[in-house]
């Protein structure tokens, strides 16, 4: 698989105070740009005069800092808590929810004062003991993208694999996982993968592995003793939706069984459906201005999230209708997998 490599890595000073930050900087050295910067959050003179530049350029920039704000946002319906490990993502995802959560210039960031990070894991877990207190990894990031310079996600499974009261989830479109293969999870971590139609793929997840790496990624995780999942998402209600989203799971089923996972393997499937907001619209337009996404209000209802904005879904029949399906299908091929939610 092709490692993704940035073009410039910025250096927040302070950070360097860390052996992470130190490391990466030799590992990147003589392969990126290294600059210096006094925050994180202030980056300016990256290059690029157009959105659709900017949006590029930001792509290809890794910024390395400290997480100075370490209240958890709350994750649901994934988790109890997001833990703030990194932000951004190399990919192209024209859909992408990140593409307005992440500003004009959407950079990957990693945090590298991670003993901060994970204490302050900790006494989220004493709040709620002696129940579980689950964790994602990935609310504003594609973890596994970066893992091969940042190795923070080993950290992670390690550090979950000690906590009896904490559990650990992530989701990635990369099949990045060699590292992780010999960690220490003890079961507590669960790694997912985005997946979806040919036509998805192909037309709006630029700059991502294909299918094949996700599922033999997903499979190299389980034979490892890895509680695995799918992220089916997001789900495009248009045109012949059954018929390409069956013949998606038919591939998943098949390729699963021929890496040697058991359907009773523990797995999941997390079923999201197509949304967007008139500003990520607005801005997916700017900087995709070829897109064909289908992003048309009329065909859409009004929703408040749980957030306090608005957003466009599908009406409520066709939900109704995707929902029926999805689950008739995956019982079919994945008994015992979990569905823990569709939205």
């Amino acid at each position: 698989l092709q490692l993704w490599m940035p073009h410039r890595v910025l250096f927040e000073e302070t950070a360097l105070e860390y052996p992470l930050a130190r490391a990466i900087r030799e590992r990147l050295r003589g392969q990126a740009e290294i600059g210096y910067i006094k925050s994180h959050n202030r980056i300016s003179g990256l290059p690029g005069n157009t959105p659709r530049q900017k949006y590029a350029e930001a792509k290809r920039t890794l910024v390395v800092g400290l997480r100075r704000t370490l209240k958890f946002e709350t994750s649901k319906p994934s988790a109890d808590y997001a833990i703030p490990l990194l932000t951004g993502c190399p990919g192209h995802c024209e859909y992408c929810y990140l593409q307005t959560t992440l500003g004009p210039r959407p950079v990957v960031r990693v945090y590298v004062n991670l003993d901060d990070i994970f204490n302050q894991a900790r006494a989220y877990m004493r709040e709620k003991a002696p129940g579980f207190t689950t964790f994602e990894g990935a609310c504003t990031s594609d973890p596994l993208a970066v893992e091969h310079i940042t190795g923070v996600m080993r950290e992670a499974v390690t550090f979950f694999g000690s906590e009896e009261l904490g559990r650990f989830r992530f989701v990635s479109k990369y099949g990045y996982v060699e590292s992780l293969l010999d960690a220490p999870h003890n079961g507590h971590t669960r790694i997912r993968f985005s997946i979806n139609t040919d036509q998805v793929l192909k037309k709006w997840e630029l700059g991502t592995h294909q299918l094949s790496a996700r599922v033999r990624a997903a499979a190299q995780l389980a034979g490892a003793g890895y509680p695995v999942g799918f992220i089916l998402g997001p789900i495009f209600l248009e045109g012949s939706w059954q018929e390409e989203y069956q013949q998606l799971l038919d591939q998943i089923h098949a390729e699963l069984a021929a890496h040697g996972v058991d359907r009773g393997h523990d797995m999941t499937f997390e079923l999201i459906t197509h949304r967007f907001t008139p500003k990520a619209k607005a801005l997916i337009e700017e900087r995709f201005p070829e897109t064909d996404l289908p992003m048309e209000p009329e065909d859409r209802r009004w929703k408040y999230g749980q957030f306090g904005y608005g957003k466009y879904i599908y009406p409520k029949d066709p939900m109704e209708e995707a929902e029926e399906f999805f689950r008739e299908a995956l019982a079919e091929h994945f008994p015992e997998a979990e569905v823990p939610y569709f939205v």
